[in-house]
This record gives structure tokens, C-alpha cells and sequence, in this order.
């Protein structure tokens, strides 16, 4: 049966640990190793144990400094939803059904992940899907100091958000390197599990560079550690520590069928956290970076109907017109092997280096072409094919229009309790699609739309998309709760 990712996600209402839980405790084995000599082999083997031999013993596992270094820098984060029953005024079904009653608060609902905490003025990195759409975000400090977090940005490309809490002199854990883990090092998982706050878990590196297609945001990156270390719901944005306790990922996701730990758990490395986290902090998104290809991963077959030398490596299937590789002189047929000093084995090691520049960054690229290695040099593109550095309000200037939140009252009136109202209009898309202003966007491609940030995404992602598929498709209301849709070309 196929394994099912899964968010390290938790309802407090299902934070109770179940009683009767087992616990087997397992004693390692010590063996001896018999030289090639004592079973009477000497054809090779004797080489192989004088390596081993020579190599230094190794010491005895000690996690107490790593968890004392990062358990106080490791943040229970707790979300509030505030759900409301949905109505909107529709013609059609009033006539055949009558006006339904109008909508009604519910019980607020609440959920919890972990966070850490990056410096001592209280920035603190979690998870995407820890705080998305919360509309009360709160943070408990290992020492029980409860505080109101600010939500100053995220990034669901990297399922990495930024949160500010208003404190000073607060513990931080240090920042590691992810690109000098090695697999099978020893990791420890900071969290709160199941509400269990200040848990500590070891394991060791099982993989790296590890796509599990758990993002479907347009852009993603997704180059996770694979560890063993035991994560569970509520573990999610908690910290991924080396021995020396520096942080080397943020604990994102499982791999389970039930929903629970069994074997399998993924963080998001510090090479790519501390990217999105310096973006977010000096622009308020993340300035993403575009090599201008689209890649295949090589297979055997690939390799054989292509007559490639390699199966290391990207092929090159197409190369977008006057991207950073058409102008730096890369083919369609090309195999990238190489970026920088950094070897390109899988097309998760090409998003990942990619992933760690911006715009206006030039990029050494060695490529394969039939049998011969060649060095290019690209000068990395924005999404809309500049070198300019992309500001946040522009992502949806292109719209002519100004945003604001829909007011209480209105929301109460038409049932509703999410969107985004146009306050005014000039000269733009939405104009010239016919949107007027006081009109309430609620969805925009499929997307529900709760903040002008949602909006900001979408415009960003359709942006981002072929010239003849830039477009929004806008559901929405008047202040009167007629129902409307519209088309917003986006194309140049």
C-alpha cells in the first residue's frame, strides 16, 4: 500500500495521548570483527579490514549539550479559527428554497505545531501549514511566557513562515550548515508532539535531498532531510539539531498511514530556511530566482533514447525563449551536472540551488552535450523574465485596484467570514474586466482568498505562468450578495 504524507498537524481537542501505550525498550549488541586472516581468506578481504582498522573509533553518543542548546530556543506555537457557518445571497436558490438563515459564529477551533526561536528580538521560524489562515496565532516559550505573535510573512513554495513575538534577550538556538550533514549522522527532533511540550527525539540522517511532492504550490522547492528521529503531529516547525545542538532543519512532515510516526519524517534544511527567512525579513516575499528550463529526471530508458553518457545529472527538455539559459547558451538535449561547485544528480539538487539565489545572480552551469562537458555562466531572471528584484506590492498593482478587508458587519450580513473588497478602481485589469468597486473577492483561481496577501499569491503564481495562461478567474459577491464571476487577463 502506497504511504501517505502527511502534515505534522494537531487539533488540540485530539491532544490526549492514548493510555496504554507500550513502550520496548531495545539493548544493542556488540559483535566482533574477525580479520580476513582468522577465516582463512586472504584474497582481498585483508585490505578492506586494515581500512577499517585505520579509521578513528568512534565516540560515545552523548545528546545531552545538543538538547540543552536547543530545547529552550523551541517555541510551542498555538492557532485559533474562528469557523462561521457560510451563507451568500443567491437568486436562484431563494426562489426555490427561500432565504436561508443567516450565518452563525461556531466554536472557535484550535490546533498547535512548535516554532524556533532565530533571534533574541523574538523573530521565530515555524511552518506554512502551522499558521496558515490562523486568525490568532500564539506562542509559548519553553519557560511557560505566553506572547501574541505578528505574522510577517510566508512562503508555501518552502512551507516556511516567519512569525515576530514583542520580547528581547530570548534564547537562539545556532544556525548549522544542512550542506555538511552527512547520511547516517546523528539528529535530534526538538518539538511539541501532541501537545507534549520540550520533547526531545534522535535519530539519524537517512536521506537528503528528498522530493516527496507534498507542496502544490507552483513554485516549490522541495529538498527535505529525511530522518528517523520519531516526529508526530504537533512536531511541525519544531527544530532538527545536529550533536552539536545547531539547527540544520525545520521538522515538516511524516510519512504514515495512520496519521502517527512509523519510521519516516522530513525537515526542510537550513540552506534553504535561512534564504526565505532573509528575503522575507528585507523585501516581505521571497525573491525567487529562475534558471529558465524545463527538466526531466534521466532513467534508463531516457539514457537509451537519448544515446546520454550519463544517467547522473538533469536532461534539458526545453529552454524557455530569452531566459537566464537560452542567453547564456544552454540547449534543450543538454545534461546539467553541475552548479557552481555544487554536482547536479536529480532534479531536486537543481530546485535546491537554484532555490538559494536571487534574481540578478549569475550561476556557473556545467552541462553535458554530446559527450563533451561545457561551462556556461547565467545571470538568473525573476519570474517575469528581469533581473530586478520583485517588490511585494507589485504583485498586485498590475490589478489597478486597492484592497481592503471586508467589514464585520458586512460579513455578518452576507454570512461570509473571509475576503477581500475592492476599496477603489483606476485604470487596470480588474477595470477593464468589468469589476466594480465595493465588489468582494472570495476566490481568485481556485484559491479561497482570505487576506490581500492570498491575493497578492495568486496574482504571483498566474504571473509566473506561460504568456496565453496568464489569467484570474475571480469569484465574488456585491455588498448586496449577488454571486459574480469574471475573467482578468493578465497576458503582456
Amino acid at each position: 500500500m502506497k504511504k501517505t504524507i502527511q502534515y505534522l498537524f494537531l487539533l488540540a481537542a485530539a491532544a490526549a495521548v492514548s493510555a496504554g501505550t507500550t513502550w520496548y525498550l531495545g539493548k544493542r549488541q556488540t559483535g566482533t570483527v574477525m580479520t580476513s586472516e582468522a577465516n582463512g581468506d586472504t584474497t582481498g578481504q585483508s585490505a578492506a579490514y586494515a581500512r577499517f582498522a585505520a579509521l578513528p573509533k568512534a565516540g560515545e553518543t552523548d545528546f545531552t549539550q545538543a538538547a540543552e542548546m536547543s530545547v529552550n530556543a523551541v517555541v510551542h506555537v498555538k492557532t485559533t479559527y474562528q469557523s462561521r457557518q457560510q451563507y451568500m445571497s443567491d437568486p436562484f436558490f431563494e426562489f426555490f428554497f427561500g432565504r436561508p438563515q443567516q450565518g452563525r459564529e461556531m466554536p472557535a477551533q484550535q490546533a498547535s505545531g512548535s516554532g524556533v526561536i532565530i533571534s533574541e528580538d523574538g523573530y521565530i521560524v515555524t511552518n506554512n501549514h502551522v499558521i496558515d489562515k490562523a486568525q490568532q496565532i500564539q506562542v509559548v516559550l519553553n519557560d511557560k511566557r505566553e506572547f501574541n505573535a505578528t505574522l510577517v510573512g510566508t512562503d508555501p513554495n518552502t512551507d516556511i513562515a516567519l512569525l515576530k513575538i514583542d520580547a528581547t534577550g530570548l534564547p537562539v538556538i545556532i544556525m548549522g550548515n544542512s550542506d555538511e550533514l552527512r547520511v547516517g549522522e546523528w539528529v535530534l527532533a526538538v518539538g511539541n508532539p501532541f501537545n507534549l511540550t520540550s520533547t526531545v527525539t534522535a535519530g539519524i540522517v537517512s536521506a537528503k535531498a528528498r522530493n516527496i511532492n507534498i507542496l502544490n504550490a507552483d513554485m516549490k522547492i522541495e529538498s527535505f532531510i529525511q530522518t528517523d528521529a520519531a516526529v508526530n503531529p504537533g512536531n511541525s516547525g519544531g527544530a532538527l539539531v545536529n550533536t552539536r545542538g545547531e539547527l540544520v532543519g525545520i521538522n515538516t512532515a511524516i510519512a504514515s498511514q495512520t496519521g502517527s510516526y512509523t519510521g519516516y519524517s522530513f525537515a526542510v534544511p537550513t540552506s534553504i530556511v535561512q534564504k526565505v527567512v532573509s528575503d522575507i525579513r528585507s523585501f516581505g516575499i521571497v525573491q525567487r530566482a529562475v534558471l529558465g528550463v524545463q527538466m526531466q529526471e534521466i532513467t534508463s530508458e531516457l539514457k537509451k533514447e537519448k544515446n546520454l553518457t550519463t544517467l547522473q545529472g538533469v536532461y534539458v527538455v526545453k529552454v524557455v525563449p530569452d531566459g537566464a539559459a537560452d542567453k547564456a547558451g544552454i540547449e534543450a538535449g543538454d545534461v546539467i551536472t553541475q552548479i557552481d561547485s555544487t554536482p547536479i544528480k536529480t532534479g531536486t539538487d537543481l530546485q535546491e540551488q537554484i532555490g538559494r539565489h536571487r534574481p540578478g545572480d549569475t550561476v556557473t552551469v556545467t552541462v553535458l552535450r554530446r559527450g563533451n562537458l561545457l561551462t556556461k555562466t547565467a545571470c538568473l531572471t525573476n519570474r517575469e523574465g528581469g533581473t530586478g528584484l520583485i517588490e511585494k506590492q507589485d504583485q498586485t498593482d498590475v490589478l489597478g485596484a486597492v484592497f481592503e478587508p471586508v467589514p464585520d458587519n458586512l460579513q455578518q450580513k452576507l454570512g461570509i467570514n473571509y475576503g477581500v473588497r475592492i476599496k477603489s478602481l483606476r485604470n487596470g485589469r480588474l477595470k477593464s474586466a468589468g469589476l466594480p468597486s465595493g465588489f468582494i473577492i472570495l476566490k481568485a483561481n481556485n484559491r479561497t482568498i482570505r487576506t490581500e496577501e492570498d491575493l497578492q499569491e495568486v496574482v504571483q503564481n498566474a504571473l509566473a505562468a506561460d504568456d496565453r495562461n496568464r489569467a484570474l478567474f475571480i469569484t465574488g459577491c456585491t455588498p448586496q450578495g449577488r454571486v459574480q464571476y469574471y475573467a482578468v487577463s493578465l497576458a503582456d
